[in-house]
């Protein structure tokens, strides 16, 4: 049984779409999708955004920190959950420096699609003709898997895992451990995104980003993320965005914020945090949004870089 007993998240990169490097971006960053989370003594990364570069360099500093030598050196571990392989959710992948130390251990989990799995799309992706290295010249011991929606992921301190989930028992995290549950929705254009959920020590984070809610709410989502302590949600819109008379975001994938409070109300999560934003939304806006949210929900927070929560 792991020593640590902390469950902890900090958010790395809260933008949709493209990064933006500009000053009107710097109170709630420009880096694309990442959150960090901590579980147990056990690192999960949730997308790999522009923003897991940055977590990528504090971790190479911590490991140099950490002994005189390579093999001196306590390992970089992590698990990567990819929620799906649109390009503002990879883009990270390639600068992520951890990869090019030959200690590190690294799983990868996503959706496979129809015809190919995760590492052929990655390496088709990211590697071979857009990359000067190849998926298979990275000097870390990382592995890739296709998930299924019968799957959990189980995390401890022998290792991880993947076992086919048969009885509720499977879905309870035991003393010590993490246990990472997930299901495919379809309401993200072309092949769908994964939503996952990461249970330690009896509580819960869920993370649905790049989803489209419907009307009367998501009922899949308000099962799976039911009393969950954290709700991280896909709020790409305001309402007046997506209903736009000239240039509406219905069936674009994606929510608004109005969707992801009666998400966090159907699930009974108890904190919810407002993520994925629309790359037009500047400073000020998101803003005038945290200031209208906050005075209606006191446990809904607009995602910024660096946001961090203890469950």
């Amino acid at each position: 049984m792991s020593k640590e007993k902390n469950f902890s998240v900090k958010l790395r990169g809260v933008r949709g779409s493209y990064p933006l490097p500009y000053k009107d971006f710097l109170e709630f960053g420009g880096n694309t999708a990442c959150v960090e989370v901590n579980a147990g003594g056990h690192l999960i990364i949730i997308d790999a955004g522009t923003g897991l570069i940055n977590l990528g360099d504090e971790l190479i500093r911590e490991h140099i920190a950490s002994g005189p030598s390579l093999y001196e050196r306590k390992p970089v571990e992590a698990t990567l959950l990819l929620s799906h392989i649109h390009q503002d959710h990879i883009q990270g992948f390639t600068f992520f420096k951890p990869a090019n130390i030959a200690t590190t251990n690294l799983n990868v989990f996503g959706a496979a699609s129809y015809n190919e799995t995760l590492a052929d799309e990655l390496s088709d992706l990211l590697f071979t003709k857009s990359f000067p290295l190849d998926l298979g010249d990275i000097a870390a011991k990382m592995e890739i898997f296709d998930l299924e929606e019968t799957d959990c992921i189980v995390i401890n301190d022998e290792g991880t895992t993947v076992k086919r989930v048969e009885t509720k028992e499977d879905l309870v995290a035991k003393d010590g451990e993490v246990v990472i549950t997930c299901y495919k929705s379809y309401a993200h254009p072309q092949d769908g995104v994964m939503i996952y959920k990461i249970s330690y020590d009896g509580k819960s984070l869920v993370y649905a980003s790049d989803k489209e809610s419907y009307v009367g709410g998501d009922k899949k989502l308000a099962m799976f993320a039911k009393d969950c302590d954290l709700l991280i949600h896909d709020a790409q819109y305001t309402t007046e965005d997506y209903m736009s008379s000239y240039a509406p975001k219905q069936g674009f994938g994606h929510s608004t914020f109005d969707m992801a409070l009666e998400a966090k109300q159907q699930a009974n999560a108890k904190k919810l945090i407002f993520f994925h934003f629309d790359p037009s939304y500047k400073d000020d806006k998101l803003s005038e949004i945290r200031n209208h949210y906050q005075t209606e929900c006191s446990d809904a927070y607009v995602a910024y870089e660096g946001l961090e929560i203890e469950l």
